[in-house]
């Protein structure tokens, strides 16, 4: 599966495991219900663990973790679900989470660079999708009027130079 991360499309060397199989040896990202059930052991582990959030789960229940998590992937289970933006958001600015922070699913171009606004920096390709038009959306915008988690002011309150 290809990722894209840090403005190029790499490979995706996460193991993403459902709640009954066992944990292999390398980096691997299980459901929050399963990180929950099983935290003490799996925060133990030698390899990196990162956790799946879907729109309806507490993001406030894995909160404390956050400084532990390799990879927190939030999942888009449909066009219309929209819950994964809140859910990044509050990850990056209430928890404070600085790990890889990564939309799979049932996201399209158009979402792309407004994901980036509220702190996904990774996006997983589905089988369908192109690369590089996931990396041309990111740039498809030159000036962000907003305040958002990549730019804590809005551009009108931007120290302008000149004159």
């Amino acid at each position: 599966m290809r990722v894209i991360k840090d403005g190029r499309a790499v490979a995706d060397d996460w193991q993403h495991l459902d709640d009954q199989t066992p944990l292999g040896p390398g980096p691997c990202t299980v459901s929050a219900k399963r990180w929950l059930a099983e935290r003490d052991a799996l925060s133990g582990r030698a390899a990196a663990v990162g956790v799946r959030l879907s729109g309806g789960d507490d993001v406030a229940a894995i909160a404390a973790d956050c400084a532990s998590l390799g990879l927190v992937v939030v999942e888009f289970p449909a066009l219309a679900d929209g819950r994964g933006f809140s859910l990044a958001r509050l990850l990056r600015e209430r928890y404070g989470y600085r790990g890889e922070l990564r939309a799979c699913g049932q996201f399209i171009r158009d979402q792309v660079f407004f994901l980036s606004r509220v702190g996904v920096d990774a996006f997983q390709c589905g089988e369908n999708d192109d690369p590089a038009d996931i990396l041309s959306a990111l740039q498809e915008f030159s000036v962000k009027y907003q305040a958002c988690t990549d730019q804590p002011q809005p551009l009108y309150r931007q120290h302008r130079r000149g004159g």
